[in-house]
């Protein structure tokens, strides 16, 4: 599978927000992961090994799709 050019934007509204990789094929892997602090911003991509992203903190999450944000 090609890499995708989708980008997704993550900006941690608290401290210790986890952003987690998950690999794509018959099992579903973390492959890596960041800890972003309060305002720290993160630029993700799909490709070819990373078929989902796990975040887990208060973050605003933008894509081409739309923008969110987790629950305060």
């Amino acid at each position: 599978m090609a890499q995708s050019n989708e980008y997704i934007v993550i900006k941690a509204k608290e401290d210790g927000v986890n952003v987690i990789g998950l690999t794509r094929g018959s099992d579903t892997r973390f492959h890596h992961s960041e800890k972003l602090d309060k305002d720290e911003i993160m630029i993700a991509q799909f490709t070819e090994h990373t078929s989902a992203i796990k975040i887990r903190g208060k973050v605003k999450v933008q894509t081409a799709h739309g923008e969110m944000s987790s629950e305060d």
